[in-house]
């Protein structure tokens, strides 16, 4: 619950802010079409379950027979295609409610990004969505190497929060809130499913109603 002693707001991306499986999947099969393996598939159903976990994991898993140098040379194309493939979509893939609440939320709280993702996902979604300016600081596992949770106790520290909250879709996303000392929130409409969460939401946009009587930044 968000509450007057709550000062930052914390977000997971994928399936918590937006859905971006379908174009990510189309780049990737290309990227690893392209690498020399012409009957390589990935879909958006697939993608849904890797995403969350860090770039290495989600390597190893989806490309188990290839050594490691060559699954992280396959990951970097993967990457290269996918960010060409979302600068050049409208990427109109953001759950109901999200730009809306960000910008309500920003007014009470500071609001935060962190994710597993590789570096330039994040300024990318935000420039897509236009959400730069109502967002205070971000973190992510390209930049750090770091696993999510401690990447939201670095965001939680340089920021100096003290009772921030993590909102996310993932049972990842709970072992990360808890590794970092945070709150967490459950989003129910993501990629994931997380048991008896303290706090769950149905819609994004709850999230505004749950910061009724927080204290402003």
């Amino acid at each position: 619950m968000l509450g007057k002693k709550t000062d930052g707001l914390i977000l997971d991306v994928d399936g918590t802010l937006w859905d971006s499986t379908g174009i990510v999947a189309r780049a990737w099969t290309q990227a690893v079409r392209d690498s020399g393996f012409p009957d390589f598939e990935v879909t958006a159903d697939g993608l849904k379950r890797l995403f969350g976990k860090t770039m290495e994991v989600i390597a190893e898993e989806m490309l188990p027979w290839l050594a490691k140098e060559k699954r992280e040379s396959i990951m970097e194309r993967c990457c290269e295609y996918e960010h060409r493939a979302l600068e050049e979509d409208e990427c109109r893939i953001c759950y109901p409610g999200v730009t809306d609440t960000i910008r309500q939320l920003s007014k009470r709280l500071p609001v935060f990004i962190v994710s597993n993702c590789q570096s330039g996902y994040i300024e990318l979604f935000l420039e897509k969505t236009g959400l730069g300016e109502y967002v205070t600081d971000i973190e992510c596992y390209g930049n750090t190497k770091c696993g999510k949770g401690e990447n939201i106790r670095m965001v939680a520290e340089r920021n100096h929060l003290q009772n921030p909250v993590y909102v996310g879709d993932t049972k990842g996303d709970l072992s990360a809130a808890k590794e970092a000392g945070v709150s967490f929130i459950y989003v129910s409409y993501g990629f994931g499913d997380v048991e008896n969460a303290e706090t769950e939401i149905s819609c994004f946009s709850d999230l505004a109603g749950l910061a009724e009587g927080g204290e402003n930044r």
